[in-house]
């Protein structure tokens, strides 16, 4: 990789510096550029001006809440792990689309785990919501409404069930990782809610079509055809 960019946001500066050796331990030259922010708003900040790939998240900062920052950040275009000591509130932190929830105090091998799923596109998290930022304020999708979700240059279309499309900025690999598994890769550029799919056809010219419940049609990749067509076997 070379080239991921870090933000820890972290109140006690200990346990701050703490999790940066662990990183640099795992990672080593992987990493392109690490900062510490210590309050909600310093973090704020920095992320409108600043491009990162991966968030690490104290959601108790000196009395402020993260969430606020977590519903943000789940419209945003990198991935974010969870660090807290109040186990409770994984529950609702994975509601937003946190990759994962490390619980503190912290572990070398527990960060190793999370890594792997942020380095991997096989582990997935099962988030209720994306959040889409719409003309400056922050909606809120609830994933079992989503219908496909298609590339668009280095975004991704949303498409709802009732017909609405919305522009979100992650990419179609990391957003795959943060829906629920029942979403499924069908083409390089489509991931569709597999509960929504009517049937497959297969054209005279050998293309595969999958037709979803709502009539839309879409192309499929020919090599997602074979796993598609015997996993819905076994359904």
């Amino acid at each position: 990789m070379g080239n991921l960019r870090i933000l820890i946001v972290e109140d006690e500066i200990v346990a701050a510096r703490g999790l940066e050796r662990i990183l640099r331990e795992v990672l080593g030259s992987k990493i392109s550029s690490l900062r510490i922010e210590k309050s909600l708003i310093g973090s704020q900040c920095f992320i409108q001006e600043n491009e990162i790939d991966l968030l690490f998240l104290d959601l108790n900062l000196d009395g402020d809440i993260g969430f606020d920052l977590l519903k943000e950040t789940s419209a945003a275009s990198f991935l974010t792990i969870i660090t807290s000591g109040n186990t409770m509130e994984a529950i609702q932190a994975f509601e937003y689309g946190v990759l994962d929830f490390v619980p503190k105090p912290i572990t070398k091998d527990r960060i190793t785990i999370a890594l792997q799923k942020f380095l991997s596109n096989n582990l997935r998290v099962k988030s209720k919501y994306i959040g889409i930022k719409e003309d400056h304020h922050l909606n809120l999708i609830a994933t079992k409404e989503i219908l496909y979700v298609q590339s668009f240059d280095k975004h991704v279309k949303v498409y709802k069930k009732n017909g609405e499309m919305l522009v979100h900025n992650k990419s179609l690999d990391s957003i795959l990782k943060i829906l629920p598994p029942y979403f499924i890769r069908i083409h390089r550029s489509y991931i569709v809610n597999e509960k929504q799919i009517k049937k497959i056809e297969t054209s005279a010219g050998g293309f595969h079509i999958l037709e979803l419940n709502t009539g839309i049609k879409l192309k499929m990749g020919r090599n997602f055809y074979k796993e598609l067509k015997s996993k819905l076997v076994k359904l």
